[in-house]
């Protein structure tokens, strides 16, 4: 059998923490998942707030021009991304729960009403068109979802639950899925669900694989009886029977040890493969023209690093692009940098996040660690990994910490370029084949 990963793709990564107050002890979950939707709107200080489970983060033109329309026509007019490529509408009004659902449904982004909360996918953005990669992990997204939205009991999936679809490269195998599908050598693929456990199987078999590890990730917390909302929230007593659900499932399955987490560094904005374009949000944030922008296009998706792969577009429209103050340089100020929403739009946030962000921005310039933003402890959509933390601690607005350094609002530029470090360019990551 092939190695795990190509030579030159690994590198050591720690692990996403685990919630659990100690290792091995189950967290209790004494209310049901909340998580919002699109169907299930989020009271918050600047309206309600919907969110949109877009699997490997795709758009067809048409629903990027729906996206737009109901940000202008509902909401405040902006569409964040998310850490996981999917897509928030904020400034809801009350009143507009149907109207957004006709929308959505006619753009065919509400598939299944049951599940749209579940279909929490993550696929490498540029699998299929830079010639990276193992397999195609795209089309593993796409039967994913169908086979989600299938099965009536994924319905009771937390809407935190996140399948990871990592094509080898190593771009999205660290952000901390539940259940991760990384394609191997020779026609297969490891799946690693959570938990020190890991398998090789076909490839043809790594949708069911999936489908069936959710699965008995259900049946385990139907037995605890703790409300877990993900594997990690299970004690050890209560480990999904992993390998006995692939055998009911007819999956033939080889256990392996467990290697460290692969990794290399998502792309950097710009030109990528032959004739598509990958761009940044500033701050995570799209206005309905800046998303319009992205038109024409074969297809757009989003990113967990809040950006935007443009397929069927060439190097000829960065300049549009950047016009329409879209990132499309790892050299600007704004690469790899995000905020919380902060205020007003958020109640917990201690100051204007975002407004201070921009200010720090013409300052500090990109290193090679992302940077975020939080107006609270909970640092609400912070990367995966090694990161600035910008913390806003004061309650006037006018106090912050960086890596836990007392910083006051007016040294931010200094105090994040310097943890920032020196400014490197990024690029994809190259297998050796």
């Amino acid at each position: 059998m092939a190695g795990w990963f190509p030579v030159g793709m690994l590198a050591a990564m720690p692990p996403t923490p685990h919630t659990t107050p100690e290792p091995g002890e189950a967290r209790i979950r004494d209310r049901g998942d909340a998580c919002p939707g699109a169907l299930r709107l989020h009271p918050a200080e600047d309206g309600r707030l919907a969110r949109l489970r877009l699997p490997a983060g795709r758009l067809t033109s048409r629903q990027v021009e729906t996206l737009a329309t109901a940000a202008e026509t509902l909401g405040d007019g902006r569409i964040s991304i998310t850490s996981r490529g999917n897509a928030e509408l904020r400034g809801l009004t009350d009143d507009c729960g149907a109207t957004l659902a006709a929308l959505l449904a006619e753009a065919d982004l509400l598939p299944s009403p049951t599940h749209e909360r579940v279909r929490n996918i993550v696929a490498s953005p540029a699998s299929g068109l830079d010639g990276l990669g193992r397999a195609d992990v795209q089309l593993w997204a796409r039967d994913l979802d169908a086979a989600l939205c299938a099965e009536p009991r994924a319905a009771a999936l937390s809407g935190r639950f996140l399948f990871v679809l990592d094509d080898g490269r190593g771009d999205v195998a660290g952000l901390g899925g539940d259940v991760k599908l990384i394609a191997d050598g020779d026609g297969t693929a490891v799946l690693w669900p959570g938990g020190p456990q890991v398998f090789r199987l076909a490839a043809a078999d790594a949708v069911r694989a999936a489908l069936a590890a959710a699965l008995a990730f259900l049946d385990a917390a139907d037995a605890a009886g703790t409300g877990a909302w993900r594997p990690r929230e299970l004690a050890v007593t209560h480990v999904p029977d992993w390998a006995g659900a692939l055998a009911a499932a007819g999956i033939a399955a080889e256990a392996l040890p467990v290697p460290p987490a692969p990794f290399s560094a998502p792309p950097g904005p710009g030109a990528l493969g032959d004739g598509h374009l990958y761009v940044l949000a500033p701050l995570g944030r799209l206005t309905a023209a800046q998303l319009r922008a992205l038109l024409p296009a074969d297809e757009v998706r989003f990113t967990p690093w809040r950006g935007a792969v443009v397929v069927g577009a060439g190097p000829e429209r960065l300049r549009d692009l950047e016009a329409y103050g879209l990132i499309t340089r790892p050299d600007a100020p704004g690469a790899g940098v995000t905020a919380c929403t902060g205020r007003p739009g958020c109640a917990k946030s201690l100051a204007d996040v975002r407004a201070d962000a921009l200010v720090a921005l013409p300052a500090a310039l990109p290193g090679p660690l992302p940077v975020h933003f939080s107006g609270c402890e909970r640092r609400c959509g912070h990367p995966h990994g090694a990161w600035v933390d910008v913390l806003a601690t004061g309650t006037e607005g006018d106090s912050y910490s960086v890596d836990g350094v007392p910083t006051p609002r007016t040294s931010l530029s200094e105090a994040v370029a310097a943890a920032r470090g020196p400014a490197t360019p990024t690029h994809p990551a190259t297998p050796t084949r």
